[in-house]
């Protein structure tokens, strides 16, 4: 079954309304017809089963079936601090991130990254890793499409991260896994949870010591991770956790 995201203004009472560049993909590309099964979310998480009732050149018309689809969300918003990486490393740990459930990713300038992005760049490359998202939330059947911010510098993004409830730093130079087992126990449903992932060159001693005062510095194990690896690590720990820990507490899906 497909999924798409629409704005709450498109749901009517009985109908679902389809415009945009969603008009042409489903009916040029996936050549949808009368009928055919459709996953709709909207922007404030809630979910629905449709089936296509009418293809037009400029809106497709959806019969909403059943509005009470169970969510998809984590009932913890997870929040991911990642220092920018080469390559196009960004659009990988994005589309990873969003399947795991993360909340919002925040891309972050710190002292040993290697990319070094101009205002214009920077814009076009956060406009490309927002689509990535849409498109992996529509893979993993999200029920929302996680927000990837505008570049952050350390500073800034430090203080962002203080809204969380719990603040998580994986760190190489950080010894000992049972301290990162603790971590995650104390996370419980719907406590906002930070992740500040250092860049290739690994985060400065000054971003460090800045980090030590106000957050949880853990480890993920005895080896070196790449930045991706470890982004993709702390998601896959967190999901894992919350899903097995905290599933008979009951979602909160919006």
């Amino acid at each position: 079954m497909y999924q798409f995201f629409v704005k709450e203004e498109q749901i009517g009472k009985d109908f679902i309304t389809i415009t945009g560049p969603d008009v042409n993909h489903m009916k040029n590309v996936l050549r949808m017809k009368p009928g055919e099964a459709v996953r709709i979310s909207s922007d404030t998480g809630k979910s629905y089963q449709c089936s296509v009732l009418e293809l037009t050149d400029t809106f497709i018309q959806l019969d909403i079936l059943d509005s009470e689809i169970a969510g998809t969300e984590l009932p913890n918003r997870i929040f991911l601090f990642q220092a920018l990486p080469k390559g196009d490393r960004m659009e990988y740990i994005i589309q990873k991130a969003v399947e795991l459930g993360v909340y919002e990713i925040i891309p972050v300038v710190m002292k040993y990254c290697v990319v070094k992005l101009d205002p214009k760049k920077a814009k076009a490359k956060v406009a490309r890793w927002q689509a990535v998202a849409e498109s992996a939330a529509k893979q993993s059947k999200r029920s929302r499409i996680p927000t990837v911010h505008p570049l952050m510098h350390f500073q800034e993004a430090a203080a962002y991260a203080m809204q969380c409830g719990c603040r998580l730093v994986p760190y190489e130079n950080e010894r000992g896994m049972q301290a990162t087992a603790q971590a995650l126990q104390t996370i419980q449903p719907g406590t906002s949870v930070s992740i500040m992932i250092g860049p290739e060159g690994g985060f400065s001693a000054e971003e460090i010591d800045a980090l030590r005062n106000d957050m949880q510095i853990i480890s993920l194990g005895k080896r070196i991770l790449r930045t991706d690896t470890a982004a993709i690590a702390m998601m896959s720990l967190l999901m894992l956790h919350i899903e097995i820990e905290h599933s008979e507490a009951g979602y909160d899906t919006k």
